[in-house]
């Protein structure tokens, strides 16, 4: 398995939810689609405000497999289409995405990916905090977090980005294109922060996290 794995895994979590959205179930993954006005910690762009709360609604019910295909997976991941390809075979195989009776379009496994998100991934893809630099607002830094059990005068960590407007100590993102497609995807970022708070927070902040994304990954589970 690769990192890359993992984000694309929770791409799928994510526009699982802007489907049942568009369908009319909006209590899934509601508590993370609502993030504070400001969420963006990067200086925005035009490309930006084409995916900020009207990408939810971007998905119409025709257009569904389009939006699973390795194709519009790449485009939106930043992974290549090659390597989009790849992962979801590697992650078919052992278990950790299905895929959907009705539509056939791959589905993450969110029991499965929540057992390893918290049981093994700070092993299998650990990370350490590194220089000061600028970039993206991780773990309780970020919107999804910010202000819960985070310590007065404690270092921010950040993904390093050019575009970022946060200052802190860098930590390598999940996989090497995370920071372009968080841009993309509000509910992905708050996902991938609440990942790095769990593989690099101490013991009551992995807690914290993954009671958070425990609570959102079941409830789409429970859906399906």
């Amino acid at each position: 398995m690769k990192s890359q794995d993992i984000g694309l895994l929770f791409k799928l979590v994510s526009l699982r939810h802007q489907e049942a959205a568009l369908s009319g179930h909006q209590h899934i993954g509601k508590a993370l689609l609502s993030l504070p006005d400001g969420w963006q910690d990067w200086e925005l762009s035009v490309d930006d405000t084409q995916h900020d709360d009207e990408g939810l609604w971007r998905y119409e019910e025709e257009r569904l497999k389009e939006c699973y295909s390795v194709r519009a997976l790449a485009a939106e991941t930043g992974i290549s289409k090659s390597q989009i390809s790849l992962s979801l075979n590697r992650c078919i195989e052992v278990g950790l995405v299905r895929k959907d009776r009705k539509t056939g379009v791959p589905r993450a496994n969110a029991r499965a990916l929540f057992d390893f998100i918290v049981h093994g991934l700070r092993y299998v893809f650990p990370a350490r905090p590194g220089e000061i630099t600028r970039g993206i607002a991780s773990t309780f830094a970020a919107p999804v977090l910010k202000g819960q059990l985070y310590s007065a005068g404690e270092l921010l960590l950040v993904w390093p980005d050019p575009r970022g407007n946060s200052k802190g100590q860098a930590v390598e993102p999940l996989f090497k294109t995370a920071t372009y497609a968080v841009r993309r995807d509000k509910e992905l970022y708050a996902m991938l922060a609440l990942v790095d708070a769990i593989r690099l927070g101490h013991p009551r902040e992995s807690k914290v996290a993954a009671e958070q994304l425990s609570q959102h990954l079941m409830t789409d589970e429970r859906s399906q």
